[in-house]
């Protein structure tokens, strides 16, 4: 996801959406990869955290590219740990709820980070929104232990019915009832395969890349978003890039509608996604 682009890497990316250039605007940096201790998952969750932690606590928005979804329990941890256990409410999109008790006799894997994280307390399980779920998993007493705490689940069929505008609005007033930031996870998946085919467990009937990229957009826009991650993009099952360039452009996004967001509340300006390109523009200049 970082390498794909067909743009020069210059460290300039100005967005047309969002009127902003999210690379040059900001100071982003590149951390480069943390080391995960291959066979230890406990290990490599926690170097993954201690990172993360570190990276949050300097005021930093930590965006984290995966991997599979088990890098989102260290990864909302680490950040927790730095701006308040229980205080981070999550805006999750997925195919999959991902919050599985045991795979294989482990608690640690990619079907079992949401419920690690209820259970640790590092986020609350009614500030915990998931968009896009769908297909067959997963079973009645997992669905029902997610109702008990209290998740908020938006199945494809609802989203629809209603609209995913209807929905993020909704999402929006419940993330920040008593939160004090957002952190976004998104696995790839969430798309169609169409959209995104380079995954490892893709469900037909999911969204598009356009309106994955239009609520990052807006997330990333109107809501303190305090940590991110991508995750799920598997390139040995993609064709012609499709998935990592989505992947990509998903950071992309993010850091534009961030930049956005400073800007506005710096300058007391508002983005109307509904100007024309070039209204701010005089012919011949």
């Amino acid at each position: 996801m970082r390498a794909t682009c067909y743009l020069p890497h210059d460290g300039s990316r100005p967005s047309l959406a969002m009127r902003v250039d999210g690379l040059a605007d900001m100071k982003v940096v590149d951390a480069g990869d943390v080391e995960m201790y291959s066979g230890d998952a406990a290990t490599a969750c926690a170097s993954l955290e201690a990172e993360v932690e570190k990276v949050a606590k300097t005021g930093a928005i930590p965006i984290i590219l995966g991997g599979d979804h088990t890098i989102t329990w260290p990864d909302v941890t680490g950040v927790a740990r730095a701006r308040g256990w229980g205080k981070v409410a999550i805006i999750h999109f997925d195919a999959h709820a991902d919050t599985g008790d045991t795979c294989f006799g482990s608690l640690i894997g990619h079907g079992q980070p949401m419920r690690r994280l209820i259970e640790s307390g590092a986020a609350r399980g009614d500030r915990f929104l998931q968009i896009g779920l769908r297909g067959y998993w997963p079973e009645p007493e997992t669905l029902q232990w997610m109702a008990e705490q209290g998740m908020r689940s938006y199945e494809m069929t609802e989203i629809v019915e209603r609209g995913l505008g209807e929905v993020l609005t909704e999402v929006f007033a419940i993330a920040l009832d008593e939160c004090d930031g957002v952190f976004l996870s998104i696995d790839i998946d969430v798309c169609d395969p169409g959209h995104a085919p380079g995954t490892g467990t893709p469900e037909p009937g999911g969204l598009t890349a356009r309106e994955l990229l239009d609520a990052v957009r807006r997330i990333c826009y109107e809501l303190p978003v305090v940590g991110m991650d991508v995750v799920e993009v598997s390139p040995p099952f993609d064709h012609a890039d499709i998935t990592v360039m989505l992947g990509n452009r998903v950071v992309l996004e993010a850091l534009s509608a961030i930049a956005r967001r400073r800007q506005d509340l710096r300058d007391g300006t508002k983005w109307d996604p509904r100007q024309p390109l070039l209204a701010d523009r005089v012919a011949g200049e």
